[in-house]
C-alpha cells in the first residue's frame, strides 16, 4: 500500500478545511487535504456573517474569493406579518467587518479548494477516509480513491473538517445528542425571475411563519435565490403526508404573504433538500492527536447563520494551535480550544433557543427600537460572540429573556 507522510492531515475541503490548510501551509507546515466528494458540489450553508471575513482574509483567501463578485451582505432583515426588523452590519456595538457575501457554496467553496490548490497544498478530491489509528499523537489513516485504490497516510495531527460527514465523530464515537429541539429544513435554488430592482431584490431575509416556523430568502449575484423552510421536524414532515418535498417547499411558500407573489409558482433548479434533525454535538471536541472543526463537531441552526462562522473560527484556532504545539510551546486544549469554542457556540446557542421561544423576536420587534440594544444584539449576528464588553454576550444567559419579560409587561400594562 502506498504511503505518504505529512504534518496535518486535513479532512474535507469546506470553509473549515481550506481556512485550516492555506494557514498551516502559510507557516510552512507540510499539510495534505483529502475530500470525499468532487467539487463544485451542492451544500447548504449560503449565508455567512462578518467574522468569517477575518478568517478568509487571515488565510490568504480572500481576495480570489472577492473577485468572484459574490452578492454582498449589509446586514439581514427579519419579517413578521407586517413588522419589519432590519440589522446593518455597519451600526453594531462591537468593532469588525461591517459585510459579509451570500453564496452559491457550490461556487464558493470549489472557488477556495482551487485556491488551496494553487498555493501548491495536496488537495485530493474524491477520497474517503476508510479508517483511523492513533499511536499517540500520530496516526495512520486509511483511504480509498475514486479507482478503488488504498493509501496510507501517516500524519502528526489531523484536522477533521468533514462537515456533515463527521468522520471522526463516527470512527472514534464521539456523536452525542444536541442539547436543541429537533428541526429540520427543506432548500432548493429557483431563477429569481420576479426580483424586484435595488435593496429589496438582494437582501437576504427571515420570514417568520409562525413563531418556530421560517422562511430563508438568499438572493445570490447570478440571479437565482436560494429558498428555504425551516420548522420543528414534526412540522416539516406535516408539510408534506406523502413525504414530497417538494410539495412541501411549495406549501411553505404559500404560507408566506410576503413571498408568495414573488416565488408562487416557480419552478425549483433542483429537486428540494430536506436535512432532518440537523443539530449535532460530540462528546469532546479534541483529542490526542486530532481536532474536530466546523460541522463536524458542532452545529447549531441556520436562522443566525453562524455555521460557517464556527468552522472557520475552529479551523483557523486548530491550525494555530498546531503550529505552537509543534514549535514546541505547551497548548492546553482544553481551554485554548473547546473552552474557546464553547463559549462563543453557548451565546448563539442562547440565541437560537430564545429565538424559538419566542423572547428574541419579541426584543426583534419591539417599538419603538431601542437604538443601544439592537446595536449590540446585531455584534452577536455579525458573529463577534467572543466581545464580552457586550452584556449581550457576558450575560447571554440571562439578558434576552429578561428583557422580553420586562417589554411583555410594559405591554400588558398599556
Amino acid at each position: 500500500m502506498l504511503k505518504e507522510f505529512v504534518d496535518v492531515l486535513v479532512i474535507g475541503a469546506g470553509p473549515s478545511g481550506c481556512v485550516s490548510a492555506s494557514h498551516l501551509h502559510n507557516n510552512k507546515v507540510k499539510v495534505k487535504v483529502v475530500e470525499k466528494t468532487k467539487f463544485p458540489r451542492l451544500v447548504v450553508g449560503e449565508s455567512l456573517i462578518p467574522r468569517v471575513m477575518d478568517h478568509f482574509a487571515e488565510a490568504g483567501l480572500f481576495e480570489s474569493l472577492d473577485a468572484m463578485n459574490f452578492e454582498k451582505k449589509l446586514g439581514a432583515r427579519f419579517i413578521r406579518g407586517e413588522e419589519i426588523c432590519l440589522f446593518d452590519f455597519s451600526n453594531k456595538y462591537s468593532e469588525g467587518w461591517d459585510w459579509t457575501w451570500q453564496v452559491p457554496r457550490a461556487d464558493f467553496d470549489n472557488t477556495m479548494a482551487q485556491e488551496v490548490i494553487k498555493k501548491g497544498i495536496d488537495l485530493e478530491f474524491e477520497s474517503e477516509v476508510v479508517s483511523v489509528e492513533f499511536e499517540g499523537k500520530n496516526s495512520k489513516t486509511v483511504i480509498i480513491d475514486r479507482d478503488g485504490n488504498l493509501k496510507e497516510i501517516h500524519a502528526k495531527f489531523i484536522i477533521d473538517s468533514s462537515g456533515y460527514g463527521r468522520v471522526l465523530p463516527r470512527l472514534l464515537d464521539l456523536d452525542t445528542p444536541s442539547k436543541l429541539d429537533p428541526h429540520s429544513s427543506i432548500f432548493t435554488h429557483l431563477k429569481d425571475i420576479n426580483r424586484p430592482e435595488g435593496e429589496e431584490g438582494t437582501l437576504i431575509s427571515f420570514d417568520i411563519l409562525e413563531t418556530q416556523v421560517w422562511l430563508w430568502v438568499i438572493p445570490f449575484s447570478n440571479g437565482n435565490t436560494s429558498v428555504g423552510v425551516v420548522g420543528p421536524t414534526s412540522f416539516i414532515n406535516a408539510l408534506s403526508k406523502e413525504n414530497n418535498v417538494t410539495k412541501a417547499l411549495t406549501n411553505a411558500i404559500q404560507l408566506s404573504d410576503y413571498y408568495v407573489k414573488r416565488f408562487g409558482g416557480i419552478e425549483f433548479i433542483f429537486e428540494p433538500v430536506k436535512l432532518e434533525n440537523y443539530s449535532r454535538s460530540v462528546k469532546k471536541m479534541y483529542g490526542e492527536g486530532f481536532a474536530l472543526t466546523g460541522n463536524s463537531s458542532e452545529f447549531l441552526d441556520p436562522v443566525f447563520s453562524s455555521g460557517v462562522a464556527f468552522a472557520t473560527e475552529s479551523g483557523m484556532l486548530a491550525a494555530k494551535l498546531f503550529i505552537k504545539e509543534n514549535q514546541g510551546i505547551k497548548v492546553n486544549w482544553e481551554e485554548e480550544f473547546t473552552g474557546y469554542m464553547k463559549r462563543g457556540i453557548s451565546v448563539f446557542t442562547t440565541y437560537v433557543k430564545e429565538w424559538y421561544t419566542g423572547n428574541l423576536q419579541t426584543l426583534f420587534f419591539h417599538q419603538p427600537e431601542n437604538p443601544d440594544v439592537k446595536r449590540k444584539i446585531c455584534a452577536v449576528l455579525a458573529g463577534y460572540v467572543w466581545d464580552e464588553t457586550n452584556p449581550f454576550v457576558k450575560k447571554h444567559e440571562n439578558v434576552i429573556r429578561n428583557m422580553a419579560y420586562m417589554l411583555k409587561s410594559e405591554s400588558k400594562k398599556l
